[in-house]
C-alpha cells in the first residue's frame, strides 16, 4: 500500500507545473483551433441553407435552363483545368528557383533573389489580370498559331487560334505565376531544414552536388514541396479577377487550350453573375460556391493524406 501512495506521489511531483504564461498561451492555441472549426462549419451551414433552395428547385429554372449540374460543371471543368496546368507550370519551376537559391547561388545573390520572389505574393491579383489581358494575350498569339501549326494533331492545340489570345492557356499561364512565390517559398524553407549530416554524407561519398540534392535534399523536401503545391493549387482554385480579366468565357467544356471557346472558372462566374443576379439565380451561384468549397477541401485533405505518408521520412540533424 504504501509503495503504491509512494508511485503516486512521485507521479504527480514528476508532472510539471504549468505558469502562468504557459497556461494562457496554451488556452488561446487551443481557442483558436476551436474558433477555425466552428468558422468553417459556419461557411459550410451557410452555403448549404443559401444553396438549398436551388438544389430543389425545377430543371427549367436554374440558369440556362438546362438544371443544375448541366449549369454547374462547365465551371467545375473550367476551374480544375486552369488549377492543374497552372500548377503543372508553377511547381517544377517554383522547385528549381528554391533550390538554385539555397543550394546554387551566392548568399548575397540568394537574399536578393528570395526576397524578389516573396515580393511577387504581395502584387494584387487585378494586375496580374491587366498583365495578362494586356500582355501575355497579344504576345500569345503567335505562339499559339505554332502550336496549332505543329502540334494541331493533339485535341489540346486543335484550334482555330484565338486572334486576342484570350484563351484558358493563358490565364493558367497568368495562375501559374501567381502561385509561384508561394510554391517557391514553401520549397525554399524546406529545402534550408535539410539535415547537414545527409549533406555532407553524400558530398563525402563522392557525390556530385546535383546527387547530393537528388538524394538528401528532394527526398526530405518531397512533403514541403507537396504543401506548397497543394497551397499554390487553393490560390489557384479560387482566384477570382485574374481569370475574370484575362479569360475570353463561352462555357462549353473542351480541352482545347487555344481557341476563344473557353470554359469559365466558378469563382470567375460568380464575380461576374452575381451583382446582377436575385433570387433562385443568386443561389445557384451559392450552390457553385459551395461545389467550389467542397473541391477545395477534398484537395486539403488529401494533400494531408499524403503528407501524413511520408512523415516517416525524418532524418537526423
Amino acid at each position: 500500500m504504501s509503495t503504491t501512495t509512494d508511485l503516486k506521489a512521485e507521479q504527480r511531483a514528476a508532472k510539471p507545473v504549468l505558469q502562468l504564461g504557459d497556461r494562457i498561451f496554451s488556452g488561446s492555441a487551443k481557442g483558436a483551433g476551436i474558433l477555425i472549426l466552428v468558422v468553417l462549419a459556419g461557411v459550410a451551414i451557410f452555403l448549404f441553407s443559401e444553396a438549398f433552395p436551388a438544389l430543389v428547385a425545377p430543371a427549367s429554372e436554374i440558369r440556362g435552363g438546362n438544371g443544375l449540374v448541366a449549369y454547374i460543371w462547365p465551371l467545375v471543368f473550367g476551374t480544375l483545368l486552369s488549377a492543374m496546368i497552372a500548377l503543372a507550370v508553377a511547381t517544377p519551376l517554383a522547385v528549381a528557383v528554391a533550390l538554385f537559391i539555397t543550394h546554387y547561388a551566392p548568399r548575397r545573390v540568394a537574399q536578393g533573389l528570395g526576397y524578389l520572389v516573396d515580393l511577387l505574393a504581395a502584387v494584387p491579383s487585378i494586375v496580374y489580370g491587366l498583365w495578362g489581358f494586356a500582355v501575355l494575350a497579344p504576345a500569345s498569339v503567335g505562339f499559339s498559331t505554332w502550336l496549332n501549326d505543329y502540334l494541331g494533331w493533339i485535341p489540346l492545340f486543335a484550334g482555330p487560334v484565338s486572334v486576342t489570345g484570350r484563351t484558358i492557356l493563358v490565364a493558367s499561364l497568368v495562375l501559374a505565376v501567381m502561385i509561384l512565390p508561394i510554391v517557391t517559398a514553401v520549397a525554399r524553407e524546406v529545402f534550408l531544414q535539410t539535415p547537414k549530416l545527409h549533406e555532407e554524407a553524400a558530398l563525402a561519398l563522392g557525390a556530385t552536388r546535383w546527387e547530393m540534392i537528388r538524394m538528401s535534399v528532394l527526398p526530405f523536401g518531397r512533403s514541403g514541396i507537396i504543401s506548397g503545391a497543394m497551397l499554390g493549387l487553393g490560390r489557384a482554385l479560387g482566384e477570382t479577377m485574374a481569370v475574370a480579366t484575362v479569360l475570353s468565357v463561352s462555357g462549353v467544356v473542351t480541352f482545347n487550350l487555344i481557341s476563344s471557346s473557353n470554359p469559365s472558372t466558378i469563382a470567375a462566374d460568380i464575380a461576374l453573375q452575381f451583382p446582377e443576379s436575385t433570387g433562385l439565380a443568386v443561389n445557384t451561384l451559392v450552390t457553385s460556391g459551395l461545389v467550389l468549397f467542397a473541391i477545395t477541401l477534398g484537395v486539403n485533405m488529401l494533400a494531408r493524406y499524403i503528407i501524413n505518408r511520408r512523415r516517416e521520412f525524418s532524418g537526423a540533424n
